[in-house]
């Protein structure tokens, strides 16, 4: 099975050095140092599960060469969405799945024009990984799992073929029948974790052990559901308790993507996460008041130091 990752960051890194390591046939779309450290000396991890190694590593930065593939992990940033996709639209056949891995929920939606909806599936990762030098990423936690899924249909073919490679290359997987429920049970919590900890500026272990903080996630979180539940997303009764048993449970050194970002610099995912409840809040009609303060205080660093 050829698979073709576009973006080698925590996420498409760590997914496609371990499919790789299963023995699928997997290209890294990527760019830089990190690129060139990749060619040079392969592709580690370290952390949580232990260290692993890839070498040699196929890796380009020209999309053109790569050829069709049977599935594209598609793990680019959120404002990097449209632009990218049209630059590697020739990976993508007539039977390739597209499995987005972004944060955020509308990252399907914004690529079927593109890619065709027929290809589009949905995706979500769970891990926290990122890149610490060119050629190397750190993972903090054990947790990594991908849950995809096709809109409109339990299961096919290619989702199955590719479930059960991941299942060889030794990460959870699951084959979901309503992934937006999944999209939207991780967007409760990611959008309102990157929103709280990249305001208080500190990973989750000092902030949960505060009450005045985990009122303040709690209220993120039930903004998110409200408006999840306003959009005719079919969360279950109880979707908050999972987020509050992570938020108690995770790593105490976590932080989520964002919150790298802004120590570093970065441009943030900001408008696509709390921005994107505000945004939805507004048109359905709910009230996001924790999110929309945070918002405020965070917009003006949303576009990184450089700018």
């Amino acid at each position: 099975m050829k698979i073709v990752v576009v973006g080698a960051g925590g996420v498409g890194g760590a997914f496609g050095l371990a499919l790789a390591k299963a023995g699928a046939d997997v290209v890294f779309i990527a760019r830089g140092k990190h690129l060139a450290a990749m060619k040079e000396k392969g592709l580690r991890i370290q952390g949580g599960r232990g260290d692993a190694h890839l070498f040699p590593v196929q890796a380009t930065d020209d999309p053109a060469s790569v050829g069709v593939a049977d599935v594209m992990l598609y793990c680019v940033k959120l404002w990097d969405l449209e632009k990218s996709a049209h630059e590697v639209k020739s990976i993508v056949g007539p039977n390739t799945a597209v499995i987005p891995l972004q944060n955020g929920v509308d990252a399907a939606e914004r690529l079927a024009p593109i890619f065709g909806k027929d290809n589009v599936m949905g995706g979500v990762a769970q891990i926290s990984a990122s890149i610490t030098s060119p050629g190397v990423l750190t993972q903090v936690g054990t947790t990594m799992r991908m849950v995809f899924g096709e809109f409109g249909k339990a299961t096919s073919p290619r989702a199955e073929k590719f479930l059960a490679l991941c299942h060889k290359a030794g990460f959870d997987a699951k084959l979901s029948e309503d992934i937006e429920r999944e999209l939207w049970m991780k967007f409760i919590m990611l959008a309102s974790n990157a929103s709280v900890m990249s305001a208080a500026r500190q990973s989750l272990g000092p902030l949960r052990e505060d009450p005045d903080m985990v009122r303040v996630f709690t209220s993120a979180y039930e903004e998110v559901i409200a408006v999840g539940r306003a959009s005719g997303v079919n969360l279950p009764p109880d979707a908050i308790a999972p987020v509050l048993a992570f938020m108690r449970t995770a790593p105490a050194e976590i932080k989520p993507s964002m919150l790298l970002d802004l120590e570093r610099g970065n441009r943030m995912e900001l408008p696509w996460l709390g921005g994107k409840v505000v945004e939805l809040g507004k048109k359905l009609g709910i009230p996001t008041p924790t999110h929309a303060m945070i918002y405020a205080l965070l917009k003006g660093h949303a576009m990184g130091k450089a700018n």
